[in-house]
């Protein structure tokens, strides 16, 4: 043993994971160098949450690809129309504003993670993933904050 206490068994591991770190360094550092949401991806998205807080339908049909569809614990892969039905005609009237709390992404996909304020005064916080398509929005998921988040239960709640 040396004088730290350590064997030189245990200084030859340590240095063997050190070396074994060091190579797999490059593949690590790659990675992030290719991560990252890009600007168009990002104004994409801040533009379909304005979209919602100006009431426009027809600025947010303009940025969903073709095929798009819209997940959530009470929507399963809804269509384009089915979404404008359940969700827009339902929720939007009620909403005041978001504040958008994070966008972050890689490649085709990206999460958002907002707080919106519906026009009663309560809150909501949500995580939305968007998945992209030749720069439109392909498909969103929306994980409830909780149980009934979404505008209208929010509503009908506060009664």
């Amino acid at each position: 043993m040396n004088e730290n206490g350590r064997s030189r068994r245990s200084l030859l591991r340590t240095g063997a994971s050190a070396l074994a770190a060091a190579a797999l360094m490059p593949k690590v550092a790659a990675a992030c160098a290719t991560a990252g949401l890009s600007p168009k991806t990002a104004r994409t998205i801040r533009r379909y949450y304005a979209a919602w807080e100006h009431k426009d339908w027809h600025a947010l049909e303009t940025l969903l690809a073709d095929g798009f569809t819209f997940t959530s614990p009470n929507d399963d892969h809804d269509s384009l129309s089915l979404f404008k039905t359940r969700c827009w005609d339902s929720n939007v009237d009620l909403i005041g504003h978001f504040d958008l709390q994070l966008i972050a992404g890689n490649g085709n996909d990206a999460l958002a993670m907002y707080v919106l304020h519906v026009r009663n005064g309560k809150t909501i916080e949500n995580i939305e993933h968007f998945h992209m398509r030749d720069g439109k929005v392909a498909s969103v998921r929306c994980y409830f904050g909780e149980q009934n988040s979404y505008p209208a239960a929010v509503t009908r709640a506060a009664g």
